[in-house]
């Protein structure tokens, strides 16, 4: 048993200090009746346990399509910088190694399904003509893509029943991931709802477009307050699965554009210390060809949390 302690005891044994990725803390370890070796045993567990706390790598997902003058999808996943591309956008309705979503909404466009039957029809044609289903209008082909992302910022009325319609498509063949890219105000306007659901196992938050919660002027407080707010306020979204919403270039967006140095120095260390951090997804992959912003960033997005000069202390007791 390990518990967190604040004073010394009588019945100290042995200390014993290792270096430690997490801040300084004292565990006291009772381990009754055990033979020497026994104790040894178990003590190196007890430490292995705790230097993995925290620790998780981070990936880059990108939105892809927008632009004629971008590279392929193909070269787009063989570029190794990216985890996940969302193809951009299906503005109207009424497997490879890297995973494809098809992202629904996004600023323009007319899309809305407010009633059981506009839910049904949507599903029904994003399963035959994106997913697993047959369609003789499939624009992808005989690709069948890996999840549905939602970029809905027109209707409150869709999200919530459509998450749910469309994450019953998944079958233990195949799952169909869900994520969403809701603005960094907190909750979302259109997607708050849905988000509280469970069903969605990635979300890319934007911090663009919205001055009350972005960087601005070399100052994170305002993008990591936000940060802590939707990563400590939604459970129900997998282990590693928030993401930093970022403009790749500065013309990407009205504001919120962070230069690469500032976001590796100032903004990865903080948002990394939260254990549902994900990575960093980018709008768009055009706009990273033209100033090379993931590769600037990958190898600091894929770097977990690491602070030597901190020390763990072990304490092992009768």
């Amino acid at each position: 048993m390990c518990a967190e302690h604040d004073t010394a005891q009588n019945s100290l044994r042995r200390e014993r200090f290792i270096r430690s990725p997490i801040p300084l803390t004292t565990f006291y370890v009772s381990f009754p009746a055990m033979e020497r070796s026994e104790i040894r045993t178990a003590s190196i567990t007890v430490v292995l346990a705790l230097l993995w706390s925290g620790a998780s790598e981070g990936s880059i997902s990108v939105y892809w399509g927008q632009n004629g003058n971008e590279a392929s999808l193909v070269d787009t996943c063989a570029s190794g910088n990216f985890a996940i591309v969302l193809l951009s956008f299906l503005i109207t309705f009424g497997d490879g190694q890297t995973p494809v979503f098809l992202s629904l909404g996004g600023a323009s466009g007319s899309y809305a399904a407010a009633t059981v039957d506009d839910t049904r029809n949507v599903t029904t044609y994003l399963w035959n003509n994106f997913l697993g289903g047959q369609s003789d209008s499939r624009p992808l082909g005989d690709a069948v893509l890996d999840g549905i992302d939602f970029d809905i910022v027109a209707t409150t009325d869709l999200s919530e029943n459509l998450a749910k319609a469309v994450s019953a498509l998944s079958t233990p063949d195949k799952k169909v991931y869900l994520s969403a890219a809701p603005e960094c105000p907190y909750p979302d306007a259109h997607l708050g709802n849905a988000l509280q659901t469970g069903l969605f196992d990635y979300v890319w938050i934007q911090f663009y477009n919205n001055p009350s919660c972005q960087y601005a002027d070399g100052d994170a407080s305002d993008l990591v307050n936000s940060w802590n707010q939707w990563t400590t306020s939604i459970t129900t979204v997998q282990t590693e699965g928030f993401f930093l919403g970022l403009p790749a270039s500065s013309a990407a967006a009205g504001s919120g554009f962070i230069p690469t140095d500032a976001l590796i120095t100032k903004v990865l260390p903080q948002v990394r210390a939260s254990p549902n951090y994900g990575g960093v997804m980018l709008w768009s992959k055009y706009y990273d060809e033209q100033t090379g912003y993931s590769s600037a960033i990958v190898e600091a997005v894929r770097q977990p949390n690491k602070l030597y000069a901190l020390y763990l202390k072990i304490i092992i007791i009768d």
